[in-house]
């Protein structure tokens, strides 16, 4: 073990930092993606510290709740091979399949866990419509991020709650 941590050795520190970013980003993006290709009315999306959520109203198939965990693990794990395996990595490991699998398992289970246990949450207790919404604005408001609401969102909040989105956000 100790030999393992010998052989650790940081080539680039600017690319190290830029591949943990671009691992973000890619991650998140991925989650944006399963999102958007669900077409399902949207009522606003948040922009915060922790990226951009997408309020929808219906709450989504087991298959796309379970394609939302699998598709940004599977980009996750694949681009740490790629930026932590290859020639190509800012940072020098030793290549054994051993190490490889352990260092990325450790990895996605680091950007994956929240989502299994989104994704258990939502097919035991699924939530939609008004519910959906509230729950959605509440997580939203907690991590300080900025709420859009979309004009069919201001429709459905003037029809389903009889308030603006800025006198909701005041009462939650």
């Amino acid at each position: 073990m100790l030999g393992t941590l010998v052989g650790i050795h940081i080539t680039n520190f600017l690319g190290l930092t830029m591949l943990l970013v671009l691992w973000i980003i890619l991650f998140k993006f991925t989650h944006l993606l399963i999102m958007l290709l669900r077409h399902e009315p949207l009522i606003g999306w948040a922009i915060g510290p922790l990226g951009i959520t997408i309020m929808s109203l219906h709450e989504p198939t087991a298959f796309y709740i379970w394609l939302d965990v699998l598709c940004p693990a599977l980009v996750s794990a694949a681009l740490l091979h790629l930026g932590l395996f290859t020639s190509l990595s800012p940072i020098t490991l030793p290549h054994r399949p051993l190490i490889e699998i352990i260092t990325i398992a450790i990895a996605v289970l680091l950007t994956s866990t929240g989502d299994v246990l989104n994704a258990l949450r939502d097919l035991r207790y699924p939530l939609w419509g008004e519910a959906r919404i509230l729950r959605s604005i509440q997580t939203v408001r907690a991590t300080w991020a900025k709420i859009h609401f979309t004009p069919f969102g201001y429709s459905y909040l003037n029809d389903h709650f009889g308030a603006n989105p800025t006198d909701l956000l005041q009462a939650l």
